[in-house]
């Protein structure tokens, strides 16, 4: 399961990072040769930036790669760092999971009314709508990282699942 998560979290991410540098590439070199850039290539750009943002947080919390404070963590037993830890991804899955089901309703409210982006007319519902799944699948991946072996967590390690 860890595989394919990281498999199409990582194709996803890495897919639309490749389409964003194309993008960028012609729109700049449409503009210097030939004086006519891409149209929409900035409402493009942006909604390539979700992608990238929201495939690549359930990576992040997998790998444990989240900004962290931990200069207290030397000081604390090892049974007080796991309950830190069961805690803060307790915590993390409660407001991803929350997260994710309010960009879910979002996201049908904007396939009700038809919301387009303005540029291009592309509709907003699909975008918002996977915002959700990665930003749920970041959520569970925190609710697994809690049943994690206490070994994993002396190594610091975030990547077991």
């Amino acid at each position: 399961m860890k595989k394919l998560l990281t498999l199409a979290c990582g194709l996803l991410s890495g897919g639309a990072l490749f389409a964003i540098m194309m993008l960028t590439f012609f729109d700049v070199g449409g503009r210097k040769f030939l004086e006519h850039s891409i149209p929409g290539s900035l409402e493009l750009t942006e909604l390539l930036m979700v992608i990238v943002i929201f495939a690549a947080l359930p990576l992040v919390s997998l790998r444990g790669e989240h900004v962290l404070f931990d200069s207290l963590d030397a000081y604390l037993p090892p049974p007080v760092l796991r309950l830190q830890q069961a805690v803060i991804n307790l915590l993390i899955a409660i407001a991803l999971l929350a997260l994710a089901a309010l960009m879910w309703k979002t996201g049908s409210e904007f396939a009700a009314s038809g919301e387009t982006t303005a540029q291009l007319k592309f509709p907003k519902a699909p975008f918002i709508y996977g915002m959700a799944v990665l930003c749920g699948l970041a959520g569970l991946v925190h609710l697994a990282l809690i049943a994690r072996p206490p070994a994993e967590l002396a190594q610091g390690e975030g990547t077991a699942l």
